[in-house]
Order: structure tokens, then sequence, then C-alpha cells
């Protein structure tokens, strides 16, 4: 069984809902037979993930995510980063810190390293541009990522990146989404995910952030059995977000079956009831969403 569970569903400058990061979760069996799921994974975690994660903690289930007081961050095997923007990766310091510091192995002397994985140019640029101002000094030395991750860099080959696999059975292809585009679509590293699980063949497509490019996805988003994708609730020129009115144009049949994330503050203000009725709704925070069984 594969679970998703929202840690927020806002978008970059939302306060209400926390970033738009994902706790996926592997079970042999499911958490109504297991208190730990087999394998974690986190879809981004930005700069509201720790307070986010802070508070699904102590929620019925999560157990597993709680020492004492604190987040057991060793809970987290693995970080998929889909971009660079500060909702997105905004929370990997205190993570990599916590986790070298204060679940430091008393006996090794040596702190818990997850598996940090994405497409290769976003990898090369994710220490040098984000993350060494803060973590880029140890005791005694300077610090590389490898400090603190295990790196597992996708690259690109033969029109596609690689896949990686939770279990051995569900298995994420990686796919460019058009977010910013500085002189030509796809030149600004940003990434979605096609999730598929390998003995029952049942899909999900994840967006990731993403302009309207549904031509780009159509055959994904056929196929998928569940969609989760970013929308931006206002209008607005040139957005580097799909506009609520683009993803009205979908083909009914897939907004039925696409849950939309990522939104504003002004979700429930009355003007996107219809939402409710049109797609499979607003993705709920940390509601656990079980997507393949």
């Amino acid at each position: 069984m594969l679970t998703f569970t929202f840690l927020g569903v806002g978008s970059a400058f939302a306060k209400r809902n926390h970033n738009s990061n994902v706790l996926v979760e592997a079970w042999t069996k499911g958490p109504d037979h297991q208190a730990v799921p087999d394998d974690t994974l986190l879809i981004d975690f930005g700069a509201m993930g720790p307070r986010a994660l802070h508070e699904l903690k102590d929620r019925t289930g999560f157990e597993y995510l709680r020492a004492g007081s604190l987040i057991h961050y060793p809970a987290i095997r693995r970080i998929f980063v889909t971009h660079q923007h500060a909702d997105h990766i905004g929370g990997l310091e205190e993570l990599a810190m916590m986790n070298t510091y204060t679940f430091e192995d008393s006996q090794s002397g040596k702190g818990f390293k997850p598996q940090i994985i994405s497409a290769m140019n976003v990898l090369v640029n994710l220490w040098d541009s984000s993350l060494k101002g803060g973590m880029g000094a140890i005791q005694g030395r300077h610090a590389i990522l490898q400090d603190y991750f295990f790196i597992l860099s996708l690259k690109h080959h033969q029109n596609k990146y690689d896949s990686f696999t939770l279990l051995k059975r569900y298995r994420f292809d990686v796919f460019p989404t058009d977010h910013i585009q500085m002189e030509r679509k796809y030149d600004w590293p940003s990434y979605g995910l096609y999730l598929t699980d390998t003995q029952s063949r049942r899909s999900v497509f994840f967006s990731g952030d993403t302009r309207f490019d549904y031509p780009a996805y159509a055959s994904m988003m056929q196929q998928a059995e569940i969609c989760f994708h970013e929308v931006q609730l206002f209008d607005q020129a040139d957005p580097v977000h799909p506009l609520l009115s683009e993803m009205r144009t979908l083909p009914a049949d897939i907004k039925k079956k696409t849950i939309l994330y990522h939104y504003g503050d002004d979700w429930d203000s009355g003007p996107f009831d219809f939402v409710q009725d049109e797609f499979a709704g607003f993705a709920v925070p940390q509601r656990r969403y079980v997507i393949c069984g």
C-alpha cells in the first residue's frame, strides 16, 4: 500500500495551510496493521514543512514521527526535490541539522543521513545556490551536501529521466514541468512525478509546480486513477502556476479525478464552492490518502 499525506496544501505565500509538501508512506500491510511504514519519502520540504510535520506527529496514526516533543526526523528516509523555491526546500536545513546533531548515534558518533533525490540539474545547484550558506560549516571543517544526505541523482537519457522505487514495487517516474521560462520551455529545472504500482498497474499523477500544460501531461492524466494538480485561484497575466480558469478547461472525466492543491488562503471564501462538484475537490491537509492498495 502507498499513502499520500499533504503536510500542507497552500501556495508559496499561503499562511493558513502551510506549504504543499507531501509525506509518502510505503507499507507491506497498511496503517491499520502497522505502526510504522516500511519506507517513507517526502516530496519537498519547504520553509513551513517543519511546523507542519510537528503538527502531524501528534495526530493518530503518525506517532512514529514523534521523539518526545521533537519530530523524529530519522523516520523520513528519503526526500524528492521538485525544484529550489523556498516553499519546497526551505525546511531541509532543519531536517539535516537535526539528523546530524540531535539524532547522533551515541556509539558511532554519526548522525542519520536520509537519501535526497532529484534530477541532476537540481542537485548540482541545490548546495551552492540554496543550502551552503547555513549548512556549509561543520565544527573544524567545511561541509558538503554528502555530509548530510546520501545522493540519488536521476540522469536524463533517451528522452526520459531515471526512475526510482519504494519497496521494489512502487515506481516513481520524473518528468519536467513548465514552471518558469527564462528563454524557452523547461529551461529552469522543475519536476513532477508519475507513480506506478508495478503489481496492480494503478498509477497516480502529481504535477509539481507548473504552468498549465495539459497537452504535455494528457496521456499521464488519462491513464492515472488519481491526479493531484496544483492550482492558482486568481487570474494573472503570464502566470507561473495553472489558473483555475485554465484548469476548468480540462475534460470532464479528468476533472472528476483531479484533486487540487497549492491553493491560496481564500479557497473557502465562497466563489470556489463549485470545485467540489467539478473536480475531485481541494486536497485536505494532513489527511492520509490511500493511492495504491
